[in-house]
């Protein structure tokens, strides 16, 4: 009998269960619906996502993948040293397209690897600089044009708890660009937002920064498509332990929403209220 595809959401005390994203889904927003996937380099989104790639695929909800480094340093031979770039630009559109993404969806950013803290923010470019969009260059010049282009419902990225100091860097960097996509600075990057999408992590090196909320778990068929795709990485050699701990884990995935949680100060207000007290009789 073949195993049937589940979703268990957790929300506060509640436990959501179904068959389909649909089932479990905060405000699903039907055909509007669109998922973002932000790749720090080139496999971490098919190590953390794979599964969830192919249940949107599944549900034909349109998925975009966002490859943010360029892979210069990830050569594991002396030959590669140079040509290593474009050997994972390749590897990378076998990859998710062999997970049903189709390669106009599948964006090379193009920051140089390893180098990435540098390119924080937004700010003017000089000639040759790499990902210049309207003059500028920053992973929020960058990520800010692409939200606009993209109009994604949902984004999903590495735990702010990853191992990886790029992982986090892109974190924070993604996070903020959301805002600006969502408002009306720099309209050379395109029309804001109607609203600023639902966020979720995924891990790829380290534990969540807290449970995740997610759990996702398919017929073997799926880990097996999973494997296939990471497998396109033939030269990411260093990357063995992690493809040995997603086909120990089976046919699972998990991820956890990012709540906003935005200032207010009437949430504070309660607690320096002056209250009175019942003396106890004598």
């Amino acid at each position: 009998m073949q195993e049937e595809i589940e979703f268990i959401r957790l929300v506060g005390n509640e436990r959501r269960v179904g068959s389909r994203l649909t089932d479990v889904s905060r405000q699903w927003q039907g055909e509007k619906q669109r998922f973002v996937f932000i790749s720090p380099h080139d496999d971490d989104a098919v190590l953390g996502a794979g599964l969830l790639i192919q249940l949107a695929k599944r549900e034909n909800v349109p998925v975009h993948i966002l490859i943010v480094t360029d892979g210069s340093m990830g050569y594991c031979s002396a030959e590669e040293k140079d040509t290593i770039a474009g050997i994972r630009l390749a590897e990378s559109y076998e990859c998710y397209q062999a997970l049903g993404v189709p390669k106009e969806n599948i964006a090379w950013l193009g920051f140089p690897d390893c180098r990435i803290n540098e390119f924080r923010g937004r700010t003017p470019a000089e000639p040759n600089t790499p990902s210049t969009i309207h003059g500028f260059t920053g992973l929020q010049n960058a990520f800010t044009h692409q939200l606009r282009k993209i109009k994604p419902t949902q984004c999903f990225l590495p735990t702010s708890n990853d191992l990886h100091p790029d992982h986090r860097i892109i974190y924070d960097e993604f996070l903020i660009s959301l805002f600006h996509a969502a408002g009306n600075i720099w309209p050379e990057l395109g029309d804001p937002l109607e609203a600023v999408p639902y966020v979720h992590a995924f891990a790829v090196y380290c534990d969540f920064a807290a449970p995740p909320t997610l759990r996702m778990h398919t017929p073997i068929s799926y880990l097996e498509n999973k494997l296939k795709a990471i497998g396109a990485f033939r030269s990411q050699k260093q990357i063995s332990s992690l493809i040995d701990n997603v086909r120990h884990c089976g046919p699972e995935e998990y991820i956890r929403a990012i709540d906003f949680k935005l200032y207010h100060p009437a949430n504070y207000r309660h607690q320096f209220e002056e209250t009175k007290t019942i003396g106890r009789p004598r």
